[in-house]
């Protein structure tokens, strides 16, 4: 089994293009169900798990 890439609550919000309060308020809110694994006080995001993020947040049209 592979080791899965684990981002700190910085690098995963750049990798989204967010701040890193934003991904804070998520946690705290559950407005969107973005898994994270906490480690004592530590935050980390799954490379994998943002990738699934992004892809459920694309829109092909407005309309």
């Amino acid at each position: 089994m592979q080791k899965p890439e684990l981002l700190n609550r910085n690098d995963a919000a750049d990798y989204i293009s967010v701040k890193p309060q934003t991904l804070s308020v998520w946690a705290t809110t559950g407005r969107y169900s973005l898994p994270f694994v906490k480690v004592g006080r530590k935050v980390f995001y799954r490379r994998e798990d943002l990738d699934n993020f992004l892809s459920s947040r694309t829109i092909t049209q407005t309309a």
